[in-house]
């Protein structure tokens, strides 16, 4: 395995960092991690996603934009959507220069399933296998991707998170493609707050989905 560290130039001429992990053979599939503002591609979630695809002869692209720099302190949340989606396509786009991929995983937790959402109408993308976790429900561009995409999906999210919502789920599920999974007493951090046991076993659930998907 080798990990080869670049960047490209984002929105507003921000630097945005990414890495790609390449196996030791060459390879026609990509998974391509979209982490949170603040749980980042190395957070335990993301860490044994990227063992299970590494095992299984896959790169892994982690996209490791860094919006909680002081560089973005002054962005309004529209910016911050708008820079995370042209971070992200620049960021693709470029490491599928020259590659031939043909198989595609996109796992997106919160900030992240935003670009992942646009990412889903990128042509290359039709038939990529999707997780989301800890979706920004409360965005229409993520709610109407999920709801609507024919893509093979997953969803994970907590009762207890401030983006879940009731209503919103229930519309999840009337997608036949996606399978959306409710943990119970987790938040948005994926920890129940009152027993770190609950919260191990809920990271074993998304792994273990992740793992059979």
């Amino acid at each position: 395995m080798k990990a080869i560290n670049n960047k490209v130039i984002g929105y507003k001429g921000i630097e945005v960092p990414y890495t790609v992990v390449l196996t030791e053979d060459y390879t026609k599939k990509l998974a391509i991690f979209l982490p949170g503002a603040g749980y980042t591609a190395k957070s335990p979630m993301f860490h044994f996603a990227e063992e299970i695809f590494l095992n299984q002869n896959y790169d892994v692209l982690r996209v490791n934009y860094q919006y909680t720099d002081k560089a973005y302190d002054e962005f309004t949340m529209k910016e911050l959507n708008e820079a995370i989606v042209q971070d992200v396509r620049l960021v693709i786009s470029e490491v599928l220069k020259g590659r031939n991929y043909q198989e595609f995983y996109l796992i997106g937790k919160s900030l992240g399933t935003i670009a992942m959402a646009a990412e889903m109408k990128r042509p290359e993308f039709n038939e990529a296998k999707a997780v989301w976790v800890t979706p920004l429900m409360n965005q229409e561009d993520v709610l109407n991707t999920m709801v609507n995409s024919r893509n093979p999906a997953q969803c994970y999210i907590g009762d207890k998170d401030r983006y879940y919502s009731p209503g919103a789920f229930e519309l999840l599920k009337t997608n036949p493609s996606l399978e959306s999974t409710l943990l119970p007493d987790i938040n948005h951090r994926l920890d129940c707050e009152t027993d770190p046991l609950k919260s191990i076993d809920a990271l074993k659930q998304i792994i273990a989905g992740i793992k059979n998907f």
